[in-house]
């Protein structure tokens, strides 16, 4: 893809300000994993787009789990597993700078698993991870296949219902994973926010925590955040990142 020269420049002050940065700390959303085929949930083309026999926000609730339990597995087998996704130019850049001492940790929306795949180590997953399930009576850990396999309700070996480890809505969010993310962010020296709306609260609410040097937003649209930013890149993040 061709870019501007204007859009270029604005890349070329984002690595800049990543050679002089040594906390980088990266917030994604959605658009971080459309890349690598995970549709995202709000666009046209999106899961909240498609139609069903219940609104995908009923249907990912905490009281539909519990009192429809069978057809919420229905649907997560359906539409929350994905098959042969792999990490993108994103997630792979974002585990160099990792490695590289640059980049101190990742806030994520995304509950794929790609930034551990390509490497990350320090991310905190905000609405949980579908590669983790657990039992609700006995505590054991699942992995992904175990969830993916069942035909049924997936049942643990003590009798309990396997829940993935998934935030769904009216459920809370883990406050040790929202106070490794606040720390993250308000130590911060450069805060990349990359592929989200910034509509999803309380998500959206930790960037109020960042105090530090440049505040930069990477989305296709714009957003409610975008006159509070230092630099505001509107182009996919495959495009930045491949050139970091």
């Amino acid at each position: 893809m061709e870019l501007s020269s204007e859009l270029l420049e604005n890349i070329e002050t984002l690595k800049k300000w990543v050679d002089e940065s040594n906390r980088i700390v990266f917030f994604g959303g959605a658009g971080v994993s459309t890349e690598s085929g995970i549709p995202d949930f709000r666009s046209v083309d999106g899961l909240y787009n498609q139609k069903y026999d219940y609104p995908p926000e009923t249907m990912l609730s905490h009281s539909f789990f519990m009192r429809h339990t069978k057809e919420f597995y229905d649907f997560y087998r359906d539409k929350l597993i994905i098959h042969d996704v792999k990490p993108n130019i994103t997630h792979i850049k974002l585990a160099e700078l990792e490695e590289k001492g640059k980049l101190s940790a990742i806030v994520t929306q995304n509950i794929d698993g790609l930034h551990q795949a390509a490497g990350s180590k320090t991310v905190y997953e905000l609405h949980g991870t579908v590669q983790r399930n657990y039992c609700m009576k006995c505590g054991k850990q699942y992995d992904i296949d175990v969830i993916e396999k069942s035909t049924d309700i997936p049942k643990c070996s003590c009798g309990g219902i396997i829940k993935p480890d998934v935030v769904l809505y009216e459920e809370g969010l883990s406050d040790d994973t929202v106070t490794g993310a606040i720390n993250s962010i308000a130590t911060s020296d450069l805060l990349i926010v990359g592929g989200t709306s910034l509509v999803v609260y309380p998500a959206a609410g930790l960037l109020r925590y960042f105090n530090g040097s440049h505040l930069v937003l990477i989305n296709k649209s714009k957003t409610s955040m975008d006159n509070s930013a230092d630099l505001v890149i509107n182009c996919g993040l495959g495009e930045v990142f491949s050139r970091l």
